[in-house]
């Protein structure tokens, strides 16, 4: 097949462009710029804004080298307003809900299985591909999403909200080799530009950032209390409820309280019309605890799937360990996701994936929490 692949100038992409490439396919690699950093504002908390080179410059030049190393085409193109239209706006807006999205999802949907496609037409291609770790399977007519063979590198999580049409146009070639592997192959090969490079970090194309700065470039700092949700006592400041998350315990700043005997404090609640952010002494605490969500903008990928009360697993948090739960599709178009026990600091704004073994059935965003019947947020 004649294939457009997304060369991103790491070790993944150019691993996955080999094995196409091997497998007899006609390859075209595209190298894809999504970020401005002068024309996106992004100066506070940019460790690379006084640099010689920004980070994305220098991943161009490195998927140059492996372009030419695989003797593979290159072409490069900006999706610079389509990712501040469908993937940065939306995360400043639910940020300024004081939600917490995940705007790596909504990069797949909107540019790597989205705009990326459309350059692929233009090009003739049948398919596009992705270093992504994860698994398209193809089964009696119908395709289907698995969890990768490398579990501690499986990209399902962020590929949940892709359409099933997108799902049928992509390949991912990794979904069956452990990073490991990935390393080797690419030593072997000698592709020196990208073989031991550290694997990218922070948000989607955007790269490394202090984040509570660089939201500070978007989202001015408010400054206002911390509030002992048990005790109902002021303890302290922050500067802005939007730059925090349900169950963070770093950087909030609060020392020794008298008569505390623990100094563990977590973000349980945020009150974002009163510039109030709650906090909890101790992991164990209830107030950390959510029994029943609800997800909207949900996204079925197994279209023959019943969701009536069904035992699934869903991953709430890409590095949190599954849970079990209870899912039923709701006539408004949502799910009802009951746990199997409560669990702590879920999310609103937040992906809730839902696997059926190792199928990516769907996911939803998570809405609203409750714990006892109770809206918490």
């Amino acid at each position: 097949m004649r294939i457009l692949l997304g060369l991103s100038g790491g070790v993944d992409s150019a691993v996955a462009a080999y094995l196409l490439k091997k497998q007899g396919h006609d390859v075209i690699c595209c190298f894809m710029r999504n970020w401005d950093s002068i024309t996106n504002g992004d100066i506070l908390g940019n460790p690379t804004l006084n640099g010689d080179m920004c980070s994305q410059e220098k991943d161009y030049l490195d998927a140059i080298e492996v372009a030419k190393k695989l003797n593979l085409p290159l072409i490069r193109e900006d999706f610079i307003d389509e990712y501040w239209d469908n993937v940065f706006s939306y995360l400043i807006e639910e940020y300024k809900k004081g939600r917490t999205p995940n705007p790596d999802v909504f990069c797949n949907k909107y540019i790597k299985f989205g705009s990326f496609y459309n350059v692929a037409k233009k090009h003739n291609c049948e398919k596009i591909a992705m270093g992504h770790y994860a698994k398209r399977v193809d089964e009696n007519g119908k395709t289907y999403l698995l969890k990768a063979k490398d579990k501690n590198k499986d990209q399902s999580y962020f590929l949940s909200q892709i359409s099933y049409e997108q799902l049928t146009t992509c390949l991912f070639p990794l979904g069956d080799i452990l990073k490991t592997e990935v390393r080797k192959i690419a030593h072997e090969l000698d592709l020196t530009s990208v073989e031991d490079k550290k694997d990218s970090t922070g948000i989607c194309f955007v790269g490394e950032r202090k984040f509570k700065d660089f939201l500070k470039n978007y989202i001015p700092a408010k400054s206002g209390d911390i509030i002992d949700i048990n005790a109902n006592k002021v303890i302290g400041k922050h500067d802005g409820v939007m730059y925090y998350t349900l169950g963070q315990r770093k950087g909030l700043g609060i020392g020794g309280i008298k008569g505390i005997t623990s100094n563990r404090w977590f973000v349980c609640k945020k009150d974002v019309k009163n510039n109030i952010l709650y906090v909890a002494n101790g992991s164990e605490d209830s107030h950390l605890l959510t029994d029943k969500a609800i997800l909207t903008n949900i996204n079925i990928l197994d279209r023959d799937f019943i969701f009536n009360k069904t035992k699934l697993m869903a991953k709430f948090r890409y590095r949190q360990e599954d849970k079990e739960v209870f899912v039923t599709l709701n006539n408004d178009n949502t799910f009802t996701i009951v746990y199997a026990l409560p669990y702590k600091a879920i999310t609103p704004g937040q992906i809730c994936v839902l696997y059926n073994g190792e199928i990516c059935v769907g996911s939803g965003i998570i809405d609203k929490v409750y714990f006892n019947n109770e809206l918490k947020s």
